[in-house]
């Protein structure tokens, strides 16, 4: 599910890392891709992409497994049976709990892949005389300048985004499956309820936490210059210097990105747990 996520999103997620951190170069998505295409070719589309599926892969894996575990915890908290089907509403309470767990993996990983995104940018700016272009040349510039913890600037940023966000991920797809279903089972559904499902609560997410992930974006990149302000700092001081707006430089590539990427996630999931659960039973 990961990997389906990753494959198709990348471009539009670099976009959007490039556009949240940088928003005075770019006029809107079609610049963003223009400049970047004439500046570095197509593959500066996919900067970041080996942390990326590094981070997705490692996220959804647990976020998953932990959303299993933490369905069981609301049917404990609730007090219904194990086999009981939550309502929506529930399963989306679990799937906030479960991005919690989710967030210690993800976090290291989103930062050398908004590092290796931005790269170029910062160059341009100014703020780094030279970039490193590589997966390894990023960890270990963090490793030599911040330690092993380096790897964790904008954790408070990422999980308040990931806990508030994830409860309208997992909700916006639970809803739009019973919407489908209309009363049949919700594992019956097709790849097309499917494909819609996951991109709905992809743009459920997306909408609710976006100023957040934008300031998340910005330490996790600007750092690399030197000290950057924690979260409620960099905040305040995006929003006195820039406007409110420029929380949410780089919305539309994330909104087509996320119903894409989103759609093909949940579709590769239930597939692939389908898949699974067939060779469990006949073994």
């Amino acid at each position: 599910g990961g990997t389906a996520c990753v494959v198709t999103g990348q471009p539009f997620d670099t976009a959007k890392v490039k556009m949240q951190t940088f928003p005075n170069m770019y006029k809107g998505l079609v610049d963003c891709f223009v400049k970047t295409y004439k500046q570095v070719g197509f593959r500066g589309f996919y900067k970041g992409t080996t942390p990326a599926l590094l981070a997705n892969i490692a996220e959804n894996s647990v976020l998953f497994m932990c959303y299993g575990f933490c369905q069981q915890i609301v049917r404990r908290i609730v007090g219904v049976d194990r086999k009981t089907k939550l309502s929506d509403l529930q399963n989306a309470a679990a799937g906030s709990f479960a991005s919690a767990f989710a967030t210690l993996v993800l976090c290291p990983t989103e930062l050398v892949k908004c590092r290796l995104q931005a790269m170029h940018e910062m160059q341009l700016s100014g703020k780094i005389i030279q970039g490193h272009n590589t997966v390894w040349s990023v960890v270990k510039g963090v490793i030599q300048k911040d330690g092993p913890l380096g790897f964790y600037r904008g954790l408070s940023s990422t999980l308040l985004r990931e806990v508030p966000g994830y409860f309208f991920f997992f909700g916006g797809y639970e809803l739009s499956r019973t919407f489908f279903a209309s009363g049949r089972s919700k594992d019956d559904l097709g790849p097309i309820p499917l494909l819609l499902s996951g991109g709905f609560g992809g743009s459920c997410l997306w909408i609710a936490v976006y100023p957040v992930d934008c300031v998340k974006s910005r330490i996790q990149v600007l750092s690399m210059a030197g000290k950057q302000a924690g979260f409620m700092g960099t905040f305040v001081t995006v929003v006195r210097t820039e406007g409110v707006l420029a929380l949410y430089s780089g919305l539309t590539p994330t909104m087509i990105r996320a119903f894409l990427a989103n759609g093909a996630l949940f579709l590769a999931y239930e597939y692939s747990r389908k898949l699974m659960m067939k060779q469990i039973d006949s073994h």
